[in-house]
């Protein structure tokens, strides 16, 4: 069973970076598109950004300019780089394929302070 990992979470102030990492048990990442999701307290779970097996992106648009998502397909890794981050963008952020066809993860803590 695929378990996936998520971690390179932390606490930032507003304007600072971070960089996810996910990384799956089993061999899912060359036919897959993978995804970024986020859920704040209170709120829905949302993809933030998914990628290809070809390396294709797309991002949401609140998003769009300061995320950075990316795969490395022989380590089983996909990454979010999150540059200019707001409070907004505090959440648990989890990885899944595109579609959620697998168990979640625990997810990572992203908290941004003003």
């Amino acid at each position: 069973q695929v378990q996936l990992v998520e971690s390179g979470g932390g606490s930032v102030q507003a304007g600072g970076s971070l960089r996810l990492t996910c990384t799956a048990s089993g061999s899912i990442f060359s036919t897959n598109a993978m995804g970024w999701y986020r859920q704040a307290p209170g709120k829905q779970r949302d993809l933030v950004a998914w990628i290809t097996s070809f390396g294709s992106t797309v991002y949401a648009g609140s998003v769009k300019g300061r995320f950075t998502i990316s795969r490395d397909n022989a380590k089983n890794t996909v990454s979010l780089q999150m540059n200019s981050l707001k409070p907004d963008d505090t959440a648990v952020y989890y990885c899944n394929t595109l579609g959620a066809t697998i168990d979640w993860g625990r997810g990572t803590q992203v908290t941004v302070s003003s």
